[in-house]
C-alpha cells in the first residue's frame, strides 16, 4: 500500500472502519507519520462524539443528505483497494494452478520417460553362430586322417549364403580358413581364424569346439563343398560335402 493511501486511511482508522490488514499497515505507517498522527488526534475527539449519538429519524418526505466529497472520496478509494487485493488474490491463485498443472505435466512426462526406459527392449533377431546352427541347413564331416570334426550350417540370403562353422579336435598353432568350393572347383573364402597351441576340443582346450562365421557370394546350390584348410601351406584339414 502507498503512502498516500495511507494518509486517506486517518478518517476511517479513527471510526475503526479498516479491515484488518490495512488496519495493521496504518498503524505501522502511524509510527513514522507526524501528520497522519495529528490528524488522528483531531479525529478521535469527533470520534467519540459521534459514537455517543444516536440515529436522528428524519421526516418521510425529506430529501436524503448527499454525503461529504471526502467521504466519497474515501470510500472509493476503499472500494478500490478490496478489488484490487481481489484481484491479485485471484491472479495468484490463477498463477499456482498453472504451476500445479505444469508440474503435473513434468511429473507425467517424466513417470512415462522413466517407465519407457525400465521397460525390457524388444529382443534383437539372433545373428550368432548358435542361431545360423539352428535355423540353416546343416552337415557334418570327420576327416579320419586329421581327425578333425566338424559342421557346417549354410542360410541362402539375396547376396548369397551365410555359412556357420563349428569345428573341433583340431591342435594349433595354426592359421586356417574355411573355403566354399563350387561346381567348376573355383574356391572362394569364407572366414579365417587362428588356432591356438592347445587347440580345440581336447582336454586341455580352453573351448570344446571353435564357432565362426561369415559369408560368401554364392547361393547354397552353388556349393559342392567345404575345406577347411590352413592358410599358407594349404593343407586340407577337414572336407564337409555341400
Amino acid at each position: 500500500m502507498s503512502a498516500d493511501m495511507l494518509h486517506v486511511d486517518v478518517g476511517a482508522y479513527a471510526l475503526g472502519l479498516l479491515e484488518e490488514p490495512d488496519r495493521r499497515a496504518f498503524e505501522s505507517h502511524l509510527s513514522t507519520c507526524t501528520a497522519c498522527h495529528e490528524e488522528l488526534g483531531e479525529l478521535r475527539g469527533i470520534a467519540q462524539t459521534l459514537d455517543g449519538i444516536g440515529p436522528i429519524a428524519e421526516p418521510a418526505d425529506a430529501m436524503p443528505v448527499p454525503p461529504e466529497a471526502s467521504v466519497v472520496t474515501d470510500l472509493l478509494r476503499h472500494r478500490a483497494r478490496r478489488e484490487r487485493r481481489t484481484r491479485v488474490a485471484r491472479g495468484l491463485a490463477a498463477a499456482a494452478a498453472g504451476v500445479v498443472l505444469i508440474g503435473g505435466a513434468l511429473g507425467t512426462g517424466f513417470t512415462l520417460g522413466a517407465d519407457r526406459e525400465q521397460a525390457a527392449p524388444p529382443p534383437r533377431p539372433d545373428t550368432g553362430t548358435a542361431a545360423l546352427m539352428r535355423d540353416g541347413r546343416k552337415v557334418s564331416a570327420t576327416d579320419t586322417g586329421t581327425g578333425v570334426t566338424g559342421t557346417v550350417a549354410m542360410q541362402g540370403k539375396a547376396w548369397g549364403s551365410r555359412v556357420g562353422l563349428r569345428l573341433g579336435k583340431v591342435r594349433g598353432p595354426l592359421t586356417c580358413e574355411l573355403i566354399a568350393v563350387d561346381a567348376r572347383g573355383n574356391a572362394h573364402t569364407v572366414a579365417g581364424w587362428s588356432v591356438p597351441a592347445k587347440g580345440y576340443g581336447f582336454p586341455e582346450s580352453a573351448q570344446p569346439e571353435l564357432a565362426v562365421q561369415g559369408a560368401t557370394a554364392l547361393d547354397p546350390p552353388e556349393i559342392s563343398r567345404f575345406e577347411v584348410r590352413t592358410i599358407g601351406e594349404g593343407r586340407t584339414l577337414l572336407t564337409v560335402p555341400a
